[in-house]
């Protein structure tokens, strides 16, 4: 599902600072995989490389078998319609529109006819538990719901790629186990592909592998200490 290749990022300025320093992973489709890493170790570039939001300043980043370090910019916005999802700390939902429209917006981009869109909707609503809270607010919900309403809209267009970015980091304790297993029992049911970004021990046990960075480079890359198999 994803292979990197000697992946260099560096941002120019009054000085070069390099936020990755020679990354090479691969990481296959169906796996469960956490990164974690101090404060300023790659973690957050990785990820955005990961989904093409971003590009490498050398290397190669291929995405089900498409390198998206030699992509436009609108290549790897229409690839990552179909191929990748995200899940945001901070939700990201429009504050005007109400549950189903947030959920809806993947594939109003996308073009799919409203009818199948509905039903899509409202089939990954009910696999979060949401389906009772369609028609309201992001205001009206909880944390745990908004995470929920962000998770859902990730799944509505079925990319096999889901890229999670510190899921559980707005969440109490109690709200981020249930989102975690949620994510777990997505992982169960569809064998998408996740990879979180956290700080969370606890977040990072519920994966099955766990890649550790520091300086921009791999520092480990093994199984998840207690991590779910």
């Amino acid at each position: 599902m994803l292979q990197l290749c000697d992946v260099v990022k560096s941002y120019d300025g009054k000085s070069t600072v390099t936020a990755l320093a020679g990354i090479t992973l691969s990481i296959g489709a169906g796996e469960m995989v956490a990164i974690m890493g101090p404060s300023g170790s790659g973690k957050s570039t990785l990820l955005n490389l990961m989904g093409g939001l971003d590009v490498p300043t050398s290397g190669e980043v291929l995405v089900a078998g498409t390198d998206l370090a030699r992509q436009s910019e609108k290549e790897r916005s229409l690839f990552r319609r179909s191929h990748v999802s995200y899940i945001f700390q901070a939700y990201h939902l429009m504050p005007t529109l109400r549950v189903r429209q947030n959920v809806a917006l993947p594939l109003r981009l996308a073009g799919v006819p409203a009818r199948e869109a509905d039903a899509r909707v409202e089939r990954v609503l009910a696999e979060v538990g949401l389906d009772h809270r369609a028609d309201h607010l992001p205001d009206e919900l909880s944390g745990g719901e908004r995470q929920r309403v962000a998770i859902a809209r990730a799944l509505v267009t079925d990319a096999p790629l889901l890229l999670a970015d510190e899921p559980t980091g707005n969440l109490d304790s109690a709200r981020g186990k249930e989102i975690l297993a949620l994510l777990r029992s997505i992982h169960g049911r569809r064998g998408t592909t996740i990879v979180m970004v956290t700080h969370d021990r606890e977040a990072a046990s519920a994966c099955d592998r766990l890649i550790r960075l520091r300086d921009g480079r791999v520092e480990d890359d093994g199984a998840a200490p207690g991590g779910a198999r």
